[in-house]
């Protein structure tokens, strides 16, 4: 089995969490740019946040066989801070480079009108530079959130299809679904999805625009479960072909649209037999 994790902070994560990773199948991830857990003062703290995901992480996850690419963007929480608004006169810069495969994340965490500017912007950003959008939808009042999103998406003028709506649930993923964005479903120890909810999902939505990551990060949050997500798909009756779509093919094919995209060796991955990953193939 080969895993690809379209959404996952390893800059909060350690190098054991690396070597699990390579160990169960996941030899590919994206990084998306998020908040750190606390208040950034200054325009040069994400910078050298920025050249961290850039240039150490993917160095890192090379060590474990591991192909590593980020997303760039201000974060929602953080666009309400106006000492953070400087970043977007330098992300420019930042959305030409090779590995970045996304504007993200974007979108909204408390719904404000100084988040809903700044993601109008960032999507402006992101049509400029030919690449993807990563939209966080908010924690709380999810199913308006996720309206508000897809409304701004719309107004964008950007292609639905190359924009997906993160951290969904069985509350927002029909009113994705009709709009022609990625879905994509972020598993969870206690909050959010888990594999038997996913699975759940896959049975009545079907297969196709669906991303599935660990998102794990300084928080309770495990690297392993687009892995468990894949045992339970198995252990439902769902085909190694499936999987390999769901976990691989999907993310490769939503970031391949970046043109930037590079899997590399990563592409082999291992072969999935019951709920044991065999490496190499076989």
């Amino acid at each position: 089995m080969r895993i690809f994790d379209p959404h996952i902070h390893m800059t909060s994560r350690t190098t054991d969490d690396y070597e699990r990773m390579a160990a169960n199948g996941v030899t590919a991830v994206v990084e998306p740019a998020f908040w750190l857990g606390q208040p950034r003062t200054s325009v040069g703290s994400f910078t050298d946040y920025f050249d961290a995901i850039m240039g150490w992480e993917p160095y890192r996850a090379a060590q474990y066989g591991i192909t590593h690419h980020c997303t760039i963007a201000l974060n929602p929480k953080e666009a309400n801070d106006p000492r953070c608004r400087e970043v977007l006169q330098v992300l420019p810069r930042y959305l030409v480079k090779d590995r970045v495969v996304a504007v993200g994340e974007i979108g909204y965490d408390s719904m404000t009108p100084e988040e809903d500017e700044v993601f109008a912007q960032q999507l402006q950003l992101a049509l400029a530079h030919d690449l993807p959008a990563l939209v966080h939808t908010p924690h709380r009042d999810k199913s308006a959130g996720t309206q508000r999103s897809l409304d701004v998406v719309k107004e964008s003028g950007i292609e639905p299809g190359r924009v997906v709506l993160d951290h969904l649930n069985e509350v927002t993923v029909a009113s994705v679904l009709e709009t022609g964005c990625w879905m994509g479903f972020s598993i969870y120890p206690d909050t959010k999805m888990s594999p038997d909810r996913m699975v759940v999902i896959l049975r009545e939505y079907g297969l196709d625009r669906m991303l599935v990551n660990s998102a794990a990060d300084w928080g309770k949050s495990d690297p392993l479960l687009t892995v468990r997500t894949a045992e339970a798909m198995a252990a439902a009756g769902f085909t190694a072909d499936e999987i390999d779509k769901v976990l691989w093919r999907n993310p490769a094919e939503f970031y391949g649209q970046s043109g930037r995209l590079d899997l590399g060796e990563a592409e082999a991955g291992g072969a999935f037999e019951g709920n044991t990953i065999l490496r190499g193939g076989s």
